[in-house]
């Protein structure tokens, strides 16, 4: 299966269970990995083909700042029920990174990764 990937998106957002993470907000980085054929788009040269990786983009983006969720586990079931119900993937893998989680210690990141595929909403 064909890929189109976007990698670290860089979002500003208000996601944890503490409160002082709702208040003060903080950075997250999603990526996506949307399974589907590529091959008539690729043929064609017609975006409409494909998907718009600029519309995934946006939507996710706003998804993801207009709301607040106290897990990023729901942040990323919500990124592949939006990329699935709302464009022609077969199948997407989220991956959210949190730098800074409140834990006491020194870590990279912390971060969740999911696969869904379309039949899981429908």
């Amino acid at each position: 299966m064909d890929k189109i990937i976007i990698k670290d998106m860089q979002v500003f957002a208000y996601h944890g269970a503490l409160a002082e993470e709702n208040k003060l907000g903080q950075t997250f980085y999603i990526s996506m990995e949307m399974g589907l054929s590529l091959k008539e788009a690729g043929m064609t040269d017609d975006l409409t083909k494909g998907v718009s990786y600029a519309e995934v983009y946006e939507k996710v983006e706003k998804m993801a700042t207009e709301n607040t969720y106290k897990l990023i586990e729901t942040l990323a079931e919500n990124t592949a029920s939006l990329i699935l119900k709302e464009f022609p993937v077969e199948e997407v893998k989220v991956k959210i990174r949190k730098p800074q989680a409140p834990i006491p210690g020194h870590f990279d990141y912390v971060a969740v990764e999911i696969m869904r595929v379309r039949s899981d909403y429908e």
